[in-house]
C-alpha cells in the first residue's frame, strides 16, 4: 500500500471558506510557464523550417531512438494486424467499439446543420454550410491506450462531411502504436496515421511537412506541451480548445448512495493529480459517509494519482438546500455535473453552466465518457460558461449568401450610404453611388 494515512476529502465549513475556494478555483489549472513556452516555440520554429527532418529528430529525442523516416507513416497492414489481434484476443472489446461508434454517430447526426436560403422582398439571402476539408486529431500515446479519444474526435468530423482525417499519436520505444487505438481508428475510418506526438506533431499538422499534410483544424487532448503548441498556433490553424485539468461536480442529497458518489469522485481523480472532484450536498451524514468510502476504495485499490488529486483538489461543500447547490454549481461551471438526488429531473433546467449533465444514480460520468453517445470532449476550468462540447458544428464553416436585384438595390442603397458616410468610409459609399448614378 502506498500510504497508511486515511485519505479525506476536505469539507468546507463556512461561507468564508467557500468564497475563498471559488475565487481560487480556476487558478489551479495548468499554467503556460515561460520556460515551457520557449521550448515549444523552438520546436514549432524547427518544424516550420526543417519539416520532416525536425519531426524525425524530436521523435528520436522524446519517443524512440531507433526511428527512421519510413517509420513515420502507419501502414495499412499494421492497422489491419492490430484490428485482427484485438478481435482474436478480445472480441467483446471490438463489439464495444462498434456499439460505441454507432451511439456516437447517431447522437451527432442530430447536430448536423443544413444550408438554408430565403427570399426577402427582391433579395435572396442565406447561409451555406460547408465541412472543413482536412482535420487533424491528436491522440496521446506512448504506453497509453485511448481508443475513446479516437472515437470522440473523429466521428463528429465524419458526420460533418470532413473528407480527410489525419491522426497523430506518439510511438512507444519499439516504434509501435497501441493496438486498441489503431483498432478504433480503423472502425472510424481515419484516413492517415502518423507516429509523432508532442508539440512537433501539432506544428507538423499546422504547417504541413513533406509527409504530413497541413490541416484546417486540430482537435484532441495532450500534455502541457501539446496544449501550449495549440495555443501558439491558433490562427495558423483552428483548434478545439486549450484543455485544463478534468473535473466532476456532484450534487447530492440524503437519498444519494455514498458508495456511488465516492466511486464517481475517484473516477475523475485518477485522471491527473490536478483533476478536481467536488461534492455539493445537503446532507452532512452523506458527506461523512462519502469521505469514509473514498478512503476505503483507495486502500482497496491504491492509486497515487487519485489519492493526490483528492487530497489537493477534492472538496465537499455542505449547503442548506438544492437551490444553493445549483447556484454554486453555476458559478463553478463544471466540465461534468452529476445530479444524484431524489428528483434530479427537477434540477436539469436550473443548470446554466456545465459541459455535460448526468441525471440520476445510473448515469455516472464514465458511461458518458465511453458509450452513451454525447461527446466527452468538454469545456474545462470554468469555460463551460461560454464554450460547448465538441460537436459536428466544430467541423463546418458557414458562408453568408447575398443576392440583390437591381430594383431592391435602388431601394436599399441610399440607406447604406447614410451609414457608410457617418462612419467616414467614403469609398464604401462611393461603391454604392456609382451604381445609382448609372441607373
Amino acid at each position: 500500500m502506498f500510504r497508511k494515512d486515511d485519505i479525506a476529502v476536505k469539507i468546507l465549513k463556512d461561507n468564508k471558506e467557500l468564497e475563498q475556494f471559488l475565487s481560487n478555483l480556476n487558478s489551479i489549472g495548468y499554467q503556460a510557464v515561460e520556460e515551457i513556452e520557449d521550448k515549444v516555440k523552438k520546436i514549432i520554429a524547427d518544424v516550420k523550417l526543417k519539416k520532416d527532418e525536425a519531426v524525425l529528430g524530436y521523435t528520436r529525442l522524446f519517443d524512440c531512438k531507433e526511428f527512421d523516416l519510413e517509420d513515420l507513416i502507419v501502414k495499412e497492414e499494421e492497422i489491419d494486424r492490430a484490428f485482427f489481434e484485438c478481435q482474436k484476443e478480445d472480441e467483446k472489446f471490438v463489439q464495444a467499439l462498434k456499439l460505441t461508434y454507432e451511439n456516437i454517430y447517431q447522437y451527432h447526426l442530430k447536430q448536423k446543420e443544413e444550408t438554408w436560403i430565403f427570399t426577402k422582398d427582391d433579395t435572396i439571402l442565406g447561409q451555406i454550410v460547408r465541412p472543413l476539408e482536412r482535420v487533424g486529431i491528436y491522440v496521446p500515446g506512448g504506453n497509453g491506450s485511448y481508443p475513446s479519444t479516437v472515437l470522440m474526435n473523429s466521428i463528429p468530423a465524419k458526420v460533418a462531411g470532413v473528407k480527410e482525417i489525419i491522426m497523430v499519436t506518439p510511438p512507444d520505444k519499439e516504434k509501435k502504436i497501441n493496438k486498441y487505438t489503431l483498432a478504433a481508428a480503423k472502425i472510424c475510418g481515419v484516413n492517415k496515421i502518423f507516429k509523432v506526438g508532442g508539440a512537433q506533431a501539432i506544428a507538423a499538422l499546422a504547417f504541413g511537412t513533406e509527409l504530413i499534410p497541413k490541416v484546417d483544424k486540430i482537435v484532441g487532448p495532450g500534455n502541457i506541451y501539446v496544449a501550449i503548441a495549440k495555443k501558439i498556433l491558433f490562427g495558423n490553424v483552428d483548434i478545439d480548445s486549450i484543455a485544463g485539468p478534468s473535473e466532476v461536480l456532484i450534487i447530492a442529497d440524503s437519498f444519494a448512495n455514498p458508495k456511488y458518489v465516492a466511486a464517481d469522485l475517484l473516477s475523475q481523480a485518477e485522471h491527473d493529480t490536478m483533476a478536481r472532484s467536488i461534492l455539493i450536498t445537503t446532507s452532512q451524514d452523506l458527506a461523512l459517509e462519502v469521505n469514509k468510502k473514498v478512503d476505503e476504495m483507495l486502500k482497496a485499490n491504491p492509486n497515487q494519482i487519485a489519492a493526490q488529486s483528492i487530497e489537493r483538489n477534492g472538496v465537499i461543500i455542505i449547503v442548506e438546500d438544492l437551490d444553493d447547490a445549483v447556484e454554486i454549481a453555476n458559478r463553478i461551471c463544471p466540465e461534468h455535473l452529476e445530479l444524484c438526488c431524489k428528483n434530479p429531473e427537477d434540477l436539469i433546467f436550473k443548470i446554466k453552466n456545465a459541459g455535460a449533465i448526468f441525471v440520476g444514480e445510473f448515469s455516472p460520468e464514465p458511461i458518458g465518457d465511453y458509450i452513451a453517445g454525447p461527446n466527452h470532449v468538454l469545456p474545462t476550468s470554468g469555460t463551460a460558461r461560454f464554450f460547448s462540447p465538441l460537436g459536428v458544428y466544430d467541423f463546418v464553416k458557414r458562408i453568408s449568401l447575398i443576392k440583390y436585384s437591381k430594383e431592391q438595390f435602388l431601394k436599399d442603397a441610399p440607406f447604406a450610404i447614410e451609414i457608410a458616410e457617418k462612419e467616414r468610409f467614403l469609398f464604401h459609399a462611393n461603391s454604392l453611388k456609382v451604381r445609382l448614378e448609372d441607373v
